[in-house]
């Protein structure tokens, strides 16, 4: 996943050379490295260049990350995606890290705020794994969610095998026009594509910037509600409350101190 983290868009370098003339109505452009045009008038150069922007101002990417991926800013300390086909696989594996992520977020966020102000009876995130349901018990529920969990998951790998192979008439018993896979890692039709968003997938690059940087900040904040129920054994609701009640000396770096 860390090969995926950060890819963005590149423009080389371009220089332009304006020169001005006595005996023209407007300047010429030159495009290149030479020198400015000879005149009798006042010459002019000026140099533009637009540089790419990278996860730290200043760095060369690597090669194989050229820009062409949704978020690339050339994140990849380890050079885990220097091959190719491992690099496909990890945009794809931070792909679906990130959308749990967000829904993670929203359901803790959600849950707890519910929670706290007394209108849900439920439990603190972190233990609501341990609820014991009346409707079904605990091993027919894990292995439900394996086979549902596992349908998915082999239906998404065989996609990303072969492109297009789960979009075919009879591979998803007869579904497959509700689905309408786009492009591997993103389906659509009304089932997973409502609101009919990004329907060209292919020039829908600002709508993944989007979505890979909002799933980027889940993931963080999914690190955060970890650390946060180790230290505090409380929910982010109730973390926030007690900032808020005193901003100055109820911080982080008060509650790691404490904490140890």
């Amino acid at each position: 996943m860390a090969a995926a983290v950060g890819r963005g868009f590149l423009v080389q370098p371009c220089p332009l050379s304006f020169v001005s003339n006595k005996n023209t109505s407007r300047p010429s452009v030159a495009i290149g490295h030479g020198k400015p045009a000879k005149g009798r008038g006042f010459a002019r150069h000026v140099t533009q260049a637009q540089v790419r922007p990278t996860w730290l101002p200043g760095l060369d990417p690597p090669a194989y990350l050229d820009g062409s991926l949704a978020g690339d800013f050339g994140f990849d300390p380890l050079g885990l995606g220097e091959d190719p086909e491992n690099l496909r696989w990890y945009v794809q594996a931070e792909l679906v890290h990130a959308r749990f992520a967000m829904l993670g977020v929203a359901g803790i966020l959600l849950t707890d705020l519910l929670r706290v102000t007394g209108l849900l009876s439920v439990p603190v995130w972190y233990n609501a794994g341990a609820v014991k349901f009346g409707f079904a018990n605990t091993e027919t529920l894990l292995i439900v969610q394996f086979i549902l969990m596992g349908f998915v998951e082999t239906k998404r790998y065989m996609d990303f095998k072969t492109p297009g192979s789960q979009a075919k008439d009879g591979s998803f018993f007869g579904l497959e026009s509700a689905l309408e896979g786009l492009e591997p890692g993103y389906p659509g039709g009304p089932l997973l594509n409502p609101l009919g968003l990004a329907k060209d997938i292919k020039n829908a690059h600002e709508w993944k910037l989007k979505e890979i940087k909002n799933g980027r900040l889940a993931m963080v904040a999914m690190l955060g509600f970890f650390v946060q129920a180790s230290v505090t054994h409380v929910g982010p609701i109730d973390n926030l409350l007690e900032h808020l009640s005193n901003p100055w000396h109820r911080t982080i770096v008060q509650t790691l101190a404490n904490s140890s």
